[in-house]
């Protein structure tokens, strides 16, 4: 299965990957992220993949336009 480096790996959101978008910087390089979520990620992603603001617990939701 290919890994698309601009989506998140767990909900398949864009993950806002500033390495995947050419930047010497990511947001995720200043951000704590679970290790209980890191868990998560398959296997094929690790390392190839960045999860999103969302998932990784840096974002709230937003909520649902009803």
């Amino acid at each position: 299965m290919a890994v698309d480096a601009t989506r998140c790996p767990l909900c398949g959101a864009a993950n806002e990957c500033g390495a995947a978008a050419g930047r010497e910087r990511c947001w995720c390089f200043d951000v704590a992220i679970a290790p209980s979520t890191l868990a998560m990620i398959p296997t094929e992603a690790k390392g190839r993949a960045c999860i999103c603001p969302r998932c990784a617990g840096a974002k709230k939701p937003e909520p649902d336009a009803r």
